[in-house]
C-alpha cells in the first residue's frame, strides 16, 4: 500500500508530475492512492491529484475507466470547481453508462445553467448534454433551447462557441430524424 504522505508529496512536486504520470502507467497500483486524494475535498491541494488523474487518462485512459462510478457519485458532492472541470472533461470523452444517464442529465443541466460556474466547467457540462441528445433524440429541441438561452443570457465567448457549434449539431440531427421518417 502507497503511504498517504508520499502521494501528499507527489502532488505538491509540480516539477515531476510528467514523470509520474508515466510511472503510474508502469504501476497503476498507485493510482488508487491518488484517485483517493482526488476524490477527497478535505485538502485544497487535492485538486491537483485530479489534474493528474486528467493527465493520466490523456495517455491511458484504459487505467481511469474503472473510477468513473465513483468520480460521477464525487461530482454530486464536490463544490471544488477544479476538481469539476477536470472530471467532467474526462466524462465528456465518453459513452454515459445507462444508470448514470438521469443523475448526468440533471446534474450537467444545474451547472450549465448557474452562471455562477467557471465557463470551462458548464462548457463540459453542455457537452455531455450533447451527449446525452444523441442518445435521446427526444431530449434534442429541449437542448437547443436550454443552449441558446445561456448565449443569450449568459453567455460568454466560450460558452457562445461551443454552443453555435454544438446547436448546428442538434439541428442537423433533428433534420436527419425527420428525413428517415
Amino acid at each position: 500500500m502507497i503511504a498517504e504522505n508520499e502521494v501528499q508529496l507527489w502532488i505538491q512536486s509540480w516539477e515531476n508530475l510528467a514523470l509520474l504520470v508515466k510511472y503510474v502507467a508502469d504501476y497503476p497500483e498507485y493510482l488508487d492512492a491518488i484517485m483517493a486524494k482526488a476524490l477527497d475535498d478535505s485538502q485544497p491541494e487535492n485538486w491537483r491529484a485530479a489534474w493528474m488523474v486528467d493527465k493520466i487518462h490523456d495517455k491511458y485512459p484504459e487505467l481511469v475507466l474503472p473510477y468513473f462510478p465513483a468520480i460521477t457519485e464525487f461530482l454530486f458532492t464536490t463544490q471544488n470547481a477544479g476538481k469539476k472541470r477536470h472530471f467532467l472533461k474526462l466524462i465528456s470523452l465518453h459513452e454515459i453508462p445507462e444508470e448514470n444517464m438521469a443523475f448526468m442529465l440533471n446534474f450537467s443541466i444545474e451547472v450549465f445553467t448557474n452562471a455562477a460556474e467557471p465557463i470551462a466547467v458548464r462548457v463540459h457540462a453542455m457537452q455531455i448534454l450533447f451527449n446525452i441528445a444523441r442518445k435521446e433524440p427526444d431530449f434534442v429541441g429541449e437542448l437547443i433551447e436550454i443552449i441558446e438561452h445561456e448565449i443569450e443570457f449568459h453567455g460568454s465567448s466560450g460558452i457562445a462557441s461551443r454552443g453555435r457549434k454544438l446547436v448546428a449539431k442538434l439541428r442537423k440531427m433533428i433534420i436527419d430524424r425527420y428525413l428517415t421518417l
